[in-house]
């Protein structure tokens, strides 16, 4: 039977007396750990009050956030519902409506009648006669009004009688929860089992008969109220009219826009017509025409937008390519224990220095005044600021060699240029072709935040999309493409940079 080595408490104090230092420093590091967590929690306490992070997130917008993120995964199609003063309305779409030219959706629902109406419209105004030549001199500015209001215009209106078909109620349905109605100058909206009722005039004028929803916002009396419905959409009611903003899931017209034949067609409708239909143009088959459609397509672009994806990635490739073999060289001058000489060193080093210096996002800035929007631009910028970063990455691998290898070399009389090739590549070159092969990956990312300043690629083309505030589908289609080349090119640099290091990728 073992018996037990644990040592007793008289033992403990007295190892304690004979090494004071173990139990002090065992206590220096617990204090040293508070002192740096209190440290931190101080720290982030002053961060909290510094940047007010509390009052921003007590006011920031959320439903706008949620809006922009709805805005990514849907579109909303808006038929505006006009209003005369006689009650007579009017509904009609935006001019690129996700419905086609003629829309008549299902959701909106029409009462028309044929009336004879009294419409004022604008007379053509009278040419206003030409001013006389003279001579004299005239304190008037030029252009002014002279007499009896010369130069002035009044507005000339004429009664016409009509007689046409208008929209005499107008039903919306968002969901089984959501509707709007609007007939003899009444708006009425349904929504979470509440109803408002709204008064309009056919001119400026809206005004609610009952108290607000929480739904509902009026900024002042008589103004235009607006219907928030959440993720289904929302409405603005005016004196003359509704705008109707109903947002559907999806991304509209994804293959085919409305001015395609395949426009409106199911998937086996369009499989059917390009297997056995009759050809839709004459001069080439319908396979060939619907890829023609989808390349060409008005609303998203494809071809454009893989075009400039294409140019990202090429951007992204030529320019660490060019900046790996520029700063192979440049490594060997800058690392000390190959190049002694240290005015040479010291020369080299501040040049790689002021090129990663200067970010990519400036140096892209400045090539794009130098050259010109484009994808020159864009290489230029990753070239100049790789160079210095690799360079540095670079020497500092030479200059972590074992020297046995190189000295080995020496000891049987080779050339220096010779040592440089089998006693020191054989070490670096894994490193070498590792940290390219990540920057490379890494630049992928870069060329899409340097073209949005003009260098190229698909970066522009995304900025492009954002600027407008209404083509968020079009951002997040750019986006997951950008997304997918990313994770494709990470796998592939992660397998060659555990091939070249001699370990299985994972």
């Amino acid at each position: 039977m073992i018996a037990s080595t644990k040592p007793s408490a008289l033992e403990m104090e007295a190892i304690a007396a004979r090494h004071p230092h173990l139990l002090q420093s065992s206590t220096k590091t617990r204090r040293r750990i508070f002192q740096v967590g209190l440290g931190l929690a101080v720290y982030m306490v002053f961060c909290w009050w510094f940047f007010s992070i509390g009052h921003v997130l007590a006011n920031a917008n959320w439903g706008i956030a949620g809006t922009y993120l709805a805005d990514w995964v849907s579109y909303e199609v808006r038929p505006e519902i006009e209003i005369a003063p006689d009650g007579a309305m009017s509904v009609s779409y935006q001019r690129n409506s996700p419905l086609g030219k003629s829309p008549n959706p299902e959701w909106v629902a029409l009462e028309k009648q044929t009336v004879t109406r009294t419409v004022e419209t604008p007379a053509a105004a009278a040419p206003s006669p030409k001013p006389k030549a003279s001579s004299s001199f005239n304190f008037m500015a030029p252009n002014a009004a002279l007499g009896g209001g010369q130069g002035a215009t009044t507005e000339q209106k004429t009664a016409a009688t009509r007689t046409e078909e208008v929209v005499t109620r107008a039903v919306v349905s968002f969901d089984r929860s959501t509707r709007i109605e609007a007939a003899d100058r009444l708006v009425k909206a349904t929504h979470a089992g509440e109803t408002l009722m709204m008064k309009v005039d056919g001119a400026e004028t809206v005004t609610p008969e009952g108290p607000l929803p929480h739904w509902a916002t009026q900024k002042r009396p008589g103004e235009k109220i607006t219907l928030s419905f959440g993720a289904t959409g929302w409405a603005e009611v005016e004196g003359d009219g509704v705008s109707i903003r109903n947002r559907f899931f999806g991304w509209a017209n994804f293959l085919f826009d409305t001015n395609s034949p395949f426009f409106g067609k199911s998937y086996g409708e369009v499989a059917s017509l390009i297997w056995s239909g009759d050809r839709l143009d004459p001069t080439r088959s319908n396979l060939a025409l619907a890829w023609d459609n989808i390349l060409f397509n008005a609303e998203w672009q494809h071809l454009d937008v893989w075009t400039k994806l294409l140019q990202t990635i090429v951007m992204a490739f030529v320019g660490t390519l060019f900046a790996s073999f520029v700063a192979f060289p440049l490594c060997f001058l800058a690392a000390r224990n190959i190049t002694p000489n240290r005015i040479t060193n010291q020369i080299v080093k501040r040049f790689l220095d002021f090129q990663r210096s200067v970010d990519m996002f400036i140096w892209a800035l400045f090539f794009t005044r130098a050259f010109g929007p484009g994808p020159l631009a864009g290489i230029s910028a990753i070239f100049f600021t790789d160079t210095g970063t690799l360079g540095k990455l670079y020497s500092e691998a030479l200059e972590n060699i074992d020297d046995k290898q190189r000295e080995g070399v020496k000891s049987v009389g080779a050339a220096p240029i010779a040592v440089q090739r089998f006693g020191v590549l054989p070490q670096v070159l894994p490193v070498f072709a590792s940290q390219a092969l990540y920057f490379w990956e890494s630049n992928t990312r870069s060329a899409t935040i340097i073209g949005a300043v003009g260098a190229g690629g698909i970066g522009l083309k995304l900025w492009e999309a954002m600027r407008t505030n209404s083509d968020w589908e079009n951002v997040a289609y750019m986006v997951l493409l950008i997304l997918m080349v990313v994770f494709v090119f990470d796998s592939i640099s992660n397998m060659c940079r555990s091939r070249l290091m001699g370990r299985k990728a994972h």
